[in-house]
């Protein structure tokens, strides 16, 4: 049986579906934790979407202040995420930078 219409979520409950994900999408960039914040951020990614293709309709004064909140704690989230991944994007830029200049001087310089 196909699901209608009005059982597809809300935006305001993708919104905060979202921003659950976010808010463990940087508790696992503060541990480090790489491949849990790429599943998280897959998952984001579908339901950004989602979000996409959701209808809102006319939102209520209180939906769009709840959706307000809600994008400012996700790009809280945000930024707390880059805070952690920038500095390790940084160093990985850096280590494949010299790993490719290696390669560079040894074919230069015939070296095996």
């Amino acid at each position: 049986m196909m699901a209608s219409i009005s059982s597809m979520p809300s935006q305001i409950e993708l919104y905060e579906q979202i921003g659950t994900l976010s808010s463990r999408m940087a508790a696992a960039a503060q541990a480090h934790d790489w491949d849990t914040l790429i599943e998280l951020e897959r998952s984001v990614a579908g339901l950004r979407d989602t979000l996409m293709t959701a209808d809102e309709g006319f939102p209520g004064t209180a939906d769009v202040e709840r959706k307000r909140v809600l994008i400012q704690q996700i790009l809280r989230d945000d930024a707390e995420v880059r805070r952690h991944t920038e500095p390790w994007m940084e160093h990985v830029r850096q280590f494949l930078g010299t790993a490719n200049r290696r390669q560079q001087v040894q074919r230069a310089y015939g070296a095996v």
